[in-house]
């Protein structure tokens, strides 16, 4: 079934205007992601949502913690080697990101929480362990 809304002032969910506003004024303060007014579907950076194709986005800010997903140590293009990880965060959304402390130390399960929305480099988010007080007394 079709949608469609008829209120002209209804703002413009779904463009990229729209979709990427920030709610806070400094973007390293939060990550914020989308949720589907239809659904209810979390994404992250998205135009549409990925479950029932509505373009009806509402623009939320995330607590922070998430949990690694997946991990890869990445050699090329950078002068050391660091992670990509992929972060579900705890209200339903995967975002890719950088987990700090050495690349090889990060692995599924593990829990985040995000240190910066915006790191200077490359843009992405960066997370720190939670439990690395725990994990570095038996490594």
């Amino acid at each position: 079934m079709y949608h469609h809304s008829a209120n002209a002032s209804h703002p413009a969910a779904g463009s990229a205007a729209g979709v990427l506003d920030p709610v806070s004024a400094d973007p390293r303060d939060a990550i914020v992601f989308q949720r589907c007014t239809w659904c209810g579907t979390a994404m992250y950076h998205r135009l549409l949502c990925p479950v029932c194709q509505g373009s009806e986005l509402c623009t939320e800010r995330s607590e922070g913690v998430g949990t690694v997903r997946h991990s890869t140590v990445v050699h090329r293009n950078t002068p050391a080697a660091r992670n990509v990880s992929l972060i579900e965060m705890a209200e339903g959304f995967v975002v890719r990101g950088r987990v700090m402390g050495p690349p090889v130390g990060i692995h599924s399960g593990d829990r985040v929480r995000l240190s910066t929305a915006q790191d200077p480099v490359r843009g992405e988010p960066v997370f720190q362990l939670l439990d690395e007080s725990y994990r570095s007394a038996w490594t």
